[in-house]
């Protein structure tokens, strides 16, 4: 810990996204995501082969929160204005990808496993971003 009281954390992947949107642009916005976007949008959680013992007892169906990397946000800013407002806001009252700590949190469903890999719907990710947990919803 520093003089401050700041903490530095150690996080690993765990796995990969494999998604049909290549880069942030191809992801359709904010307001969009409200009217069921995602819904359909399908694409697999690749989990390394060391953590896929973890996956055990996920049952397709089911909803799963992941926690991923916002890889390819770079740099941060405090203010931001969300796509369809004209007034900006603190970042974290908004779900924009340039944060202090880029962390993503999305919630998809799962319609398979095969073995370390999780088919799932609603994807919102791009193509090769780092997951760093996934929770049950």
């Amino acid at each position: 810990m520093s003089d401050d009281g700041r903490v530095t954390y150690g996080l690993r992947a765990i796995g990969v996204v494999h998604s049909p949107y290549g880069e942030p642009a191809d992801i359709p916005r904010e307001w969009n995501c409200r009217k069921g976007a995602f819904d359909a949008v399908a694409g697999e959680l690749e989990i390394f082969p060391e953590h896929a013992e973890g996956l055990d007892g996920l049952e397709p169906g089911s909803s799963l929160v992941v926690l991923f990397v916002f890889h390819k946000a770079g740099y941060s800013h405090l203010k931001v204005t969300p796509p369809g407002e004209t007034e900006p806001r603190g970042v974290f009252a908004s779900r924009s990808p340039h944060r202090p700590n880029p962390i993503g949190l999305t919630v998809v469903r799962l319609a398979a496993r095969e073995g370390n890999v999780l088919k799932v719907t609603g994807l919102d990710m791009v193509e090769g971003t780092p997951i760093i947990d996934i929770k049950p919803a």
